[in-house]
């Protein structure tokens, strides 16, 4: 797989600032029972990277330290991590609001029995990837058989009050576009999925998030394969909104790898864009010093940008 990184470096991306950290988003491996193309984290079956518990330990001191109130995990499939319950429960317990990003597909696995009823005892917000409401679309990118897994595992959702009114169990989707485009605009698909999905097969969400596919990892290099690397970079450049740089997640977010090394979001870290340029592990971070103001910046940053804005919780504009 070819690495996009080199292309990225050089940049006239706008200087960022950090602002207080509110979220902590913690990487638990990049093991995954799918390997989807748009993945930026090139998450697969053979995967063996895994978030220890003493590094869960320490990521959820620091959040006691610095008053962080939300834990977002992530992966890879993040329930495959045998130390999931434990995280999941320990963060709850100390008042953290918990999101799991969830690929639906990883609750219909052998061993994932139980998986579902307990992501709702514990009232976690789900973010669950469905990057399309047609089942070829989804097939396309995910695999065969992928939606309709999907569906089953969203109709065993609602069935415990995800996405259903009054019952606190909050279920995003999150929309990848298919290729090298811009996502549409979100709350104009979010109607459109919410339509679908009920008239169809009479599934309820609470709401859509619309991510813009980065240049990085496996979509990168599917990119440079194809000669769309350089063209998508100048789309995403030319789209380029300034309002969205006071919104971007990386100003509010620190994202903490497997191994416990901190970065200022997802897609620095799996880029090996460290914070600040230095080798910083979440250990270090529980001394009173003060986290650095600067944010390392590149060309996908565009990404976070460009139209209506990207981030975890969807579009920023």
């Amino acid at each position: 797989m070819r690495d996009s990184k080199a292309r990225l470096l050089n940049s006239d991306f706008p200087a960022l600032k950090r602002g207080p950290t509110h979220t902590v988003q913690l990487n638990l491996g990049y093991l995954c029972n799918l390997s989807c193309q748009h993945c930026h984290v090139n998450a697969g079956p053979k995967r063996t990277e895994l978030m220890t518990r003493d590094t869960m330990q320490t990521a959820l001191q620091f959040a006691a330290q610095r008053g962080v109130t939300t834990l977002d995990l992530t992966g890879g499939a993040p329930e495959l991590n045998p130390n999931f319950r434990w995280l999941v429960t320990a963060a709850r317990q100390q008042g953290l609001h918990v999101i799991d990003r969830c690929n639906l597909t990883v609750l219909l696995m052998v061993g994932q029995s139980g998986t579902a009823e307990f992501l709702a005892a514990h009232q976690v917000e789900i973010t669950a990837s469905l990057p399309c409401y047609l089942e070829s679309n989804v097939d396309a990118q995910r695999g065969k058989g992928v939606f309709q897994d999907s569906l089953t595992a969203l109709h065993q959702l609602n069935a415990l009050g995800y996405g259903q009114a009054n019952t606190g169990l909050v279920l995003n989707l999150a929309y990848n576009p298919q290729g090298p485009v811009l996502p549409p605009p979100q709350a104009t698909l979010e109607h459109a999925y919410k339509d679908y999905l009920h008239q169809q097969f009479g599934i309820h969400f609470n709401r859509l998030f619309t991510l813009t596919n980065m240049p990085i990892q496996r979509f990168g290099a599917v990119l440079q394969a194809s000669g769309e690397f350089d063209r998508y970079l100048a789309l995403l450049k030319h789209a380029h909104q300034p309002a969205n740089l006071e919104h971007v997640m990386c100003r509010s977010l620190l994202s903490v790898d497997w191994q416990g090394f901190v970065y200022d979001c997802d897609f620095n870290q799996l880029l090996g864009l460290p914070l600040a340029g230095q080798s910083i592990h979440i250990e270090e971070l529980l001394q009173p010093t003060r986290l650095p103001d600067d944010i390392s910046v590149a060309e996908h940053c565009y990404g976070c940008t460009a139209g209506q804005g990207s981030s975890c919780q969807g579009g920023l504009g």
